[in-house]
């Protein structure tokens, strides 16, 4: 029976999501608990893959497996195998038609930068630093170049292997929340550093140095090289993915968790 799970976890400590030989990464983790479980070798797919340092509220997989257990045992017994900085947050059957992957409809990151001279100590690898001032405003009328679908060639990375730079943003937010400047993006799908580069990109117009047309100068040229610092992935989440009514998966956490 296919099954599709709900993931959370830090990223601070796993060399991104993708299984790579004698590193530790959420993905080699997560099917080696579900194994035990299973007591079978899982492959498990996702939604999105992140980087080293990106955490995930949402994250979603699905997995084939070969006996049969209670959603519970499922649930209950993974998160027993696993590491404390990852979390299953629900199990449920699927048909063989859902794929973690390629039945999203849109996914959602979040992106936090703590905007104040001193840097923080408690949200450590949790947000990104920024001490300069940002113009929240002028963050703002940048982004409205980047809705809507485009050739993100010039923000995603060089080493980017997707077929096409083509992509439609859905919604890009940004809101300031005391000494936390929040961006919120989603898009039917990103590019290798999209996201980050996008907040490089604003990042630099917020505190004065670029011009708000920048971000469309940089969209325009179609060349990773005119565009500005990719953006740590210190507080960097996947938060959460749409999938058709029809698979009836649990509703992901808020993003207002987070502000």
């Amino acid at each position: 029976m296919r099954i599709a799970l709900g993931i959370e976890y830090v990223g601070d400590n796993f060399f991104g999501w993708q299984v790579q030989p004698q590193l530790r990464t959420v993905q080699g983790c997560v099917e080696l608990a579900l194994s035990k479980v299973a007591d079978h070798p899982v492959r498990v797919f996702c939604a999105g893959r992140t980087d080293t340092g990106v955490h995930a509220l949402g994250q979603v997989v699905h997995a084939d497996v070969q006996v049969q257990r209670s959603m519970d045992s499922w649930l209950l017994g993974t998160n027993s195998c696993l590491p404390r900085d990852i979390s299953i947050l629900w199990v449920k059957l699927v048909d063989e038609n859902f794929h973690a992957r390629f039945s999203a409809q849109a996914r959602y990151y979040r992106y936090i930068i703590f905007n104040r001279p001193v840097r923080p100590a408690i949200l450590h690898k949790k947000v990104t630093w920024e001490y300069r001032a940002l113009n929240v405003q002028s963050m703002q009328m940048a982004s409205k170049y980047l809705i809507g679908t485009h050739d993100f060639s010039s923000y995603r990375a060089v080493a980017c292997q997707a077929k096409s730079p083509i992509r439609t943003i859905l919604s890009l937010n940004i809101e300031r929340v005391d000494e936390k400047v929040i961006i919120d993006i989603a898009a039917n799908g990103f590019l290798h550093h999209m996201v980050r580069n996008i907040a490089g990109v604003l990042i630099a117009i917020g505190h004065g140095k670029r011009e708000i047309k920048w971000a469309n100068t940089v969209l325009q040229a179609r060349d990773r090289r005119v565009g500005g610092i990719t953006a740590p992935a210190d507080g960097l989440y996947f938060v959460k993915v749409d999938y058709p009514q029809q698979y009836m998966l649990p509703t992901q956490q808020d993003m207002e968790e987070l502000s």
